[in-house]
This record gives structure tokens, C-alpha cells and sequence, in this order.
């Protein structure tokens, strides 16, 4: 399955290890690599390691390595369009930083039990199926998240658990 998308995860991910970052690829990308499903994904998800208080600390300081990883963006021709959300674009691909620090208490993910892939030297984590439906249920239960995206979310959260229970 060809994804431009999750090439252009590989691009990003390569200049974030240099900096001693391992992401984890969220969301429908990550999710369309390990179902073999496409998801008719819109963005990228990313998480990096930051404050396990999320959105309770103020966005310019709530990610480690922030400044580095705007760098990063930036000379990628991407452009800040929304701090809070940690969100660049460049070419209508949206790429949106999260918290790999959060999953533990938002949806039980350890983060120990993550997943490390690796495609050539660039490293990187992925959930595992049992892990994305963890993560879609919690996030249904988000407001801001159902009214948005219920419908799409009810589907994976289907297909996830007759892929578990096959």
C-alpha cells in the first residue's frame, strides 16, 4: 500500500532521531500501517515525549524539545499554524504534534509495551491493534472528538475488534 503521508512521516521521523527522538505515529496513518485498511487519513499525528499534564501546560513549553522540533518543521517548509494544537502545515498536509506522555493515563497505553519499528536507520513506535482500540474508545468519550469525528471513530473501533477477535 503506497502512503505519501507515511513517507512523509519517515522524512520527519529521520531528522526528530537525530535529535534523539522516537515518535510514535498516531492516528489514521499509523493506524492504515497496521491494519492494512486505508482510512481515508486527512493529517499526520505525531507524539513525542512532553508533559504528562497535556493540555493543562502552556503549549509553547508542553512538548520537550520544542524549539528543536520547530526548527525541524520550519526547514521542512512547514509553517506554525496553530501553537496550541502544535500543528504545521505545508501543502494542505496538516502534521500535528502530540504527547506520548498522555496515552497512560488517557487510554491505559503503557508506554513500555510501545511497539519499536525501525525502516532503514529511522526509528520509530507504532500501536499495536489491541493499543489503537484502547485509544478510539477513549477517545469517543471526548466531546470535542465525538461531535467531530464519532462516526469515523465507531468504524475503526468495529473494524479493530473483529481484527482482535479473529
Amino acid at each position: 500500500m503506497e502512503n505519501n503521508k507515511f513517507n512523509e512521516f519517515i522524512k520527519i521521523t529521520k531528522k526528530l532521531n537525530k535529535i534523539e527522538i522516537i515518535p510514535l505515529l498516531m492516528g489514521s496513518v499509523g493506524l492504515e500501517i497496521v491494519t492494512g485498511q486505508g482510512w481515508n487519513t486527512q493529517d499526520l499525528d505525531i507524539h513525542v515525549p512532553g508533559d504528562k499534564r497535556g493540555w493543562e501546560v502552556p503549549p509553547e513549553i508542553s512538548i520537550f524539545n520544542w524549539d528543536d522540533i520547530m526548527k525541524i518543521m520550519i526547514s521542512m517548509e512547514y509553517t506554525l499554524i496553530d501553537l496550541h494544537e502544535h500543528e504545521f502545515s505545508k501543502k494542505g498536509l496538516s502534521v500535528e504534534f502530540g504527547i506520548i506522555d498522555t496515552l497512560p493515563d488517557f487510554a491505559g497505553v503503557k508506554l513500555e509495551e510501545l511497539e519499536l519499528h525501525q525502516k532503514g536507520e529511522v526509528k520509530y513506535y507504532l500501536l499495536n491493534p489491541e493499543q489503537y482500540l484502547s485509544v478510539y474508545e477513549s477517545s469517543s468519550k471526548d466531546s470535542y472528538r465525538a461531535d467531530k469525528n464519532n462516526d469515523k471513530d465507531l468504524k475503526k473501533i468495529d473494524f479493530l475488534k473483529s481484527m482482535i477477535l479473529q
